[in-house]
């Protein structure tokens, strides 16, 4: 006969063996997870790069107005994730300079709403920011034109 504190120690046994077969399956689900989740944030990185090198190169050439191409591209930059934290205000303080400047401005219908004399105000203004910082997002827009995710 088998005494009942053996008993009880086999039962125990194999409810911890079952519990870590389950933990090990759990964990395995979650690694898979993890890993689909990074191939997915990976993908959504490469089509915002593409983007902003798109836009950037539009940029360079004169296809693109720059304060829309500034508000365009802060907002893309902001938009990519990293598992590290990027300072892109800091790597590209024209661009983000002039993104301050005009993004409180009114745009598409917005701009019905102001008599003339008001839109062209506001036009001229934005025109003198994009001359005064015109050279700084030159350069920063052709090191956008090639820039890549960085690897890890």
């Amino acid at each position: 006969m088998i005494s009942p504190w053996l008993l009880a120690a086999l039962v125990g046994g194999l409810i911890i063996v079952g519990l870590a077969v389950y933990a090990g399956k759990l964990l395995a689900q979650l690694k898979v997870q993890n890993q689909q989740q990074q191939r997915a944030v990976n993908q959504r990185n490469l089509r915002i790069l593409e983007s902003i090198n798109t836009i950037a190169m539009a940029m360079r050439e004169d296809q693109c107005n720059l304060s829309e191409g500034a508000i365009r591209l802060t907002n893309l930059l902001n938009a990519l994730q990293f598992a590290q934290p990027q300072n892109f205000a800091a790597d590209y303080p024209g661009l983000y300079g002039l993104y301050d400047k005009v993004k409180d401005m009114p745009t598409h219908d917005a701009r019905k709403q102001y008599k003339r004399n008001e839109i062209m105000r506001m036009d001229l203004q934005r025109a003198g920011f994009e001359q005064e910082l015109e050279a700084q997002i030159k350069t920063e827009v052709t090191r956008l034109a090639s820039l890549e995710l960085p690897t890890r």
